[in-house]
């Protein structure tokens, strides 16, 4: 009981759940759109394969249709978030979405390493590519599919907190690099310069690595418990203008999956009675949830000052 008198929340309880069900909810949805738009592009790139008969291009598809269903673990993890937190896992089941964002890294990497082989492979031994024209325009279906799948799962991402899902929108950008690689190696036949295709692929590797760097401190840094600084220096701010607040004790946050917890410890007047504390700890929850994105739990804690 004095636990619910200094730890109160503003919100109704339900309020939270039904903001966790619906981001996670967005979640689910991007993943299935994203997977139809993949499934799409896939099946006109294999349309052109049945016309050209282009092996690196069917490989190309093939790595394509196979990257796509990385989102499935990540379905399964915004679906494993939206049940209830159990006695065993007492914060829920967020983890799994960053698990999964750990896997999608992985695949990135994987990604890189193919592409760096391929190219390195051709360019010991180059292979010549027959109907340049129909294997660019594959290229360029391949790229504008991948690349409108990443801006949708990166801006959906950002928007609910997921750094999986921003983690798997990178991981299409990624492919749609891949494809950018086989039109500019075929534009490249095209203008009499053979070795274009090889050199591409190297650029295009150099590329994925760059991306794939600052996606894995991303997803680590939420398996760390990595909060950006400047969430806290707002938090902090918004508590110690709270009025009642005479300091503000201790700040932590963390990650799981896409809602951000808080828990802070603040000063109050050693004088003032239960009823006060209780009425400046629900007014500093509602400041906090004012400044931060895709909260979930906040326990504020406050702490009597001896003046």
């Amino acid at each position: 009981m004095l636990r619910g008198l200094f730890s109160p929340h503003s919100h109704d309880p339900a309020d939270s759940i039904d903001g966790a069900l619906e981001s996670s909810a967005a979640g689910i949805r991007a993943v299935k759109v994203s997977l139809v738009g993949l499934g799409l592009t896939a099946l006109v790139q294999l349309a052109i394969v049945a016309v050209t008969g282009s092996v690196a291009l069917l490989a190309d598809t093939v790595h394509n249709a196979s990257d796509a269903l990385t989102a499935l673990p990540l379905w399964l993890a915004f679906a494993l978030g939206r049940r209830a937190p159990t006695t065993r896992f007492t914060y829920g089941y967020g983890r799994a979405e960053d698990l999964a964002g750990l896997f999608i890294v992985a695949m990135i990497a994987l990604s890189a390493v193919v592409a760096g082989a391929q190219s390195v492979r051709r360019l010991v031994d180059p292979v010549a590519i027959e109907q340049v024209w129909w294997v660019a325009a594959a290229g360029l279906v391949g790229f504008a599919g991948n690349e409108a799948v990443a801006v949708y799962r990166i801006r959906v991402g950002r928007r609910i907190g997921s750094a999986a899902l921003v983690a798997d929108g990178v991981h299409a950008r990624t492919d749609g690099l891949t494809s950018l690689a086989v039109l500019a190696g075929a534009l490249g036949v095209a203008a009499g310069f053979p070795l274009a295709d090889p050199l591409v692929g190297l650029l295009i590797t150099a590329m994925i690595l760059v991306l794939l760097r600052g996606t894995l401190r991303d997803v680590v840094g939420r398996l760390m418990d990595g909060v950006d600084p400047g969430l806290i220096q707002d938090a902090r701010a918004a508590l110690a203008a709270a009025p009642g607040v005479e300091e503000v004790d201790r700040i932590r946050a963390r990650w799981v999956g896409h809602h951000l917890h808080v828990d802070a410890t603040i000063g109050t007047c050693a004088t003032a009675p239960l009823a006060a504390a209780a009425a400046i700890t629900r007014d500093a929850e509602q400041r906090v949830r004012a400044v931060l994105p895709n909260v979930g739990e906040v326990v504020i804690t406050p702490a009597p000052v001896h003046k």
